[in-house]
């Protein structure tokens, strides 16, 4: 049976998931599963992913979640590039490094930061204090920064001259802020070069395709009553 892929690409790890199978030729079948319709709280989903969460991946009987642990199956899996995920050992540590520090910094950050400024007021109609959106934008602004110097450097991409599951992860979450209308690359010339390198590496068309959802975000017409009720506990959950 063919691999199966349980994705929004509203999601930042859903991308990353989505570009690396499709880049790798990785057959699978994709089930997308809309996260504004509260699709992934049903009864049936939760037969995919008891904690109702994308994405969430089915090969034949065994099931599996949580992106990063989907990312290293399918790379351990299939015959990838070994740039993806190293087999020297630092090179190989240098990408675990930057995905064990994004989870609760730049990709928190760039969460909020869409949500504050987009789905928040646009899609579920609630109104951000000004001074929360303020936070927000300086905590965003704070984990770009650690992005640039700690991990990018001077180096072409975040473990060297040859793209990882590390840019993969990482520029799918600063999309998230971009298509919340942030200004993030503006007077970061170093990062703005970096995603241009991720974008060509991925290949443009793939990107772009990968990408369409985020960055139409702000077109989101306005849940109903119904979908907000069953939203806003996960989404206030997701965003504290």
């Amino acid at each position: 049976m063919v691999l199966e892929l349980y994705l929004d690409l509203l999601s930042q790890p859903c991308r990353a998931i989505y570009i690396f199978a499709k880049k790798n030729g990785i057959p699978f079948q994709m089930h997308t599963v809309e996260l504004r319709k509260g699709e992934h709280l049903s009864d049936a989903f939760a037969q995919v992913n008891p904690m109702k969460k994308v994405p969430a991946m089915k090969d034949n009987d065994f099931t599996l979640s949580e992106s990063v642990a989907i990312l290293l199956y399918l790379m351990h899996k299939y015959k990838v590039p070994d740039h993806w995920y190293p087999q020297e050992l630092q090179a190989r540590a240098r990408v675990d490094e930057y995905l064990a520090w994004q989870h609760t910094t730049l990709r928190r950050s760039c969460l909020r930061a869409l949500w504050h400024k987009v789905m928040l007021p646009v899609f579920l109609g609630e109104q951000v204090p000004s001074e929360m959106l303020a936070t927000t934008l300086a905590e965003l602004d704070m984990n770009l920064q650690v992005l640039e110097d700690k991990f990018l450097q001077d180096k072409a991409f975040l473990v060297g001259s040859h793209i990882s599951l590390a840019d993969l992860v990482a520029i799918t979450e600063v999309m998230h802020p971009v298509g919340g209308g942030c200004p993030v690359f503006e007077g970061r010339p170093k990062l703005a070069a970096w995603y241009h390198r991720v974008e060509a590496a991925v290949g443009k068309d793939l990107f772009r395709e990968a990408h369409e959802v985020i960055l139409n975000a702000k077109d989101s017409p306005p849940a109903n009553l119904i979908i907000k009720q069953k939203l806003m506990p996960g989404v206030l959950a997701m965003i504290q």
